[in-house]
């Protein structure tokens, strides 16, 4: 595609004058500054574009405004853009994740502490995630079905990946290989904690069967001593 001087845009160097650039090249410079976690730039640059529909509305520059209302504290600017607009796939897991943790965030300023595991499995229930960002899939914690099917399937097999097997389950899976490493690494954690209660409760019933034992030997002792003691009294 031609691109006009004008319109020339380096997106490892945005500029700030964008009348004349294409989707195209707004999209590449929200993408490269949301990379590179330059937020305020990020903001600067939406603001700078013209006001007119056809630009406040592709879908790069919706994304882009989640991502900044998030970060600034405008959780329901953010869920405004999310249930009035509809997302193509590709953007479902970042947009899932920012509506998710904005209803976490807002939960725990409410409580004033964390959100443990349940807490958020309330907030889920509570503010289910919009068809706009959803395909209808059953999901948990943002994860398809079919996703950790192929990920449990694989970690009763080998727990530990290699990186070149990551990359392959991130394709496979259409998540990415730092979701895959980290459900890995979560797995392992659950699966050792419940080792070590399944360890300490066995314990505990040990040393409670042995107790019982000892103090049901002492009882027996006892008793045959006073029934001893009871007839030699009554000899």
């Amino acid at each position: 595609m031609d691109i006009a001087p004008s319109a020339y845009v380096d997106c490892n160097n945005p500029q700030p004058s964008v009348a004349n650039f294409t989707p195209e090249q707004i999209a590449c410079v929200c993408e490269v500054l949301e990379q590179s976690g330059n937020i305020d730039r990020l903001s600067r640059f939406l603001w700078s574009l013209p006001s007119y529909d056809d630009v406040y509305t592709t879908e790069s520059v919706l994304v882009a405004k989640c991502v900044v209302a998030f970060h600034q504290g405008n959780l329901q600017e953010l869920y405004h853009i999310i249930e009035n607009n509809n997302f193509t796939q590709q953007y479902h897991t970042k947009l899932q994740m920012l509506w998710l943790r904005g209803h976490y965030i807002e939960a725990e300023k409410i409580r004033g502490r964390p959100l443990g595991a349940v807490g958020k499995y309330r907030v889920r229930r509570k503010y289910p995630l919009p068809r706009t960002i959803w395909d209808g899939e059953e999901t948990s914690y943002c994860f398809k079905e079919k996703s950790r099917a192929i990920l449990r399937d694989w970690y009763s097999r080998n727990p530990y990946p290699s990186p070149r097997e990551k990359k392959e389950l991130s394709q496979g899976t259409g998540l990415s290989t730092t979701q895959v490493s980290n459900w890995f690494k979560n797995r392992r954690q659950r699966d050792r904690a419940a080792e070590t209660k399944e360890r300490q409760e066995e314990s505990e019933k040990k040393f409670y069967r042995v107790d019982w034992e000892k103090q049901a030997v002492t009882c027996k002792e006892i008793l045959t001593k006073k029934y001893v003691e009871t007839m030699h009294l009554a000899i």
